[in-house]
C-alpha cells in the first residue's frame, strides 16, 4: 500500500521484502540499497523492532508502519506501535496498517528533496 501511493504522489520506489531482525543478515545484505533511499518506510509487525534497527543503520528519514498481522501476542499491532512509539532512534511513525499515511507522507518528502 505505501509503495503504490508513493509512486502515484510522484517518488520512485525500491521495494524490498522479507527483511528482519529475526535474521539480520538479510537485512544487511541490503543495507547499501537501502541507504541509497531518500526516505524509507518500514513496516513491521511483532514486536515491531525493524523501524528502529533501519533507522539506526541509515541517515535518511524513517517512516515506522506497525502492522497488524503476524502471531503471538502483538495485540494485534499494539507491540509494534507501541515499541515504534518509544524507538530510541529518530523516527516517525503512523497508525497501525496506515500503509497509505506512510506511503504519502514518503512521497512527499522525497518529491521535497528532488525539488530542493
Amino acid at each position: 500500500e505505501a509503495a503504490l501511493v508513493a509512486r502515484e504522489v510522484g517518488a520512485s520506489v525500491d521495494r524490498i521484502a522479507d527483511v528482519g531482525v529475526a535474521n539480520l543478515d538479510r537485512l544487511l545484505d541490503q543495507i547499501d540499497r537501502i541507504r541509497e533511499a531518500d526516505v524509507i518506510v518500514v513496516a513491521a509487525g511483532r514486536e515491531g523492532a525493524l523501524p528502529t534497527v533501519v533507522a539506526g543503520l541509515v541517515a535518511a528519514p524513517v517512516i515506522a508502519v506497525p502492522v497488524s498481522t503476524g502471531y503471538g501476542e502483538g495485540g494485534a499491532g499494539a507491540a509494534a506501535l507501541s515499541g515504534a512509539l518509544q524507538s530510541c532512534t529518530v523516527l516517525t511513525t503512523v497508525n497501525v496498517d496506515a500503509g497509505f499515511v506512510a506511503g504519502a507522507q514518503a512521497g512527499l518528502i522525497a518529491r521535497t528533496i528532488d525539488g530542493a
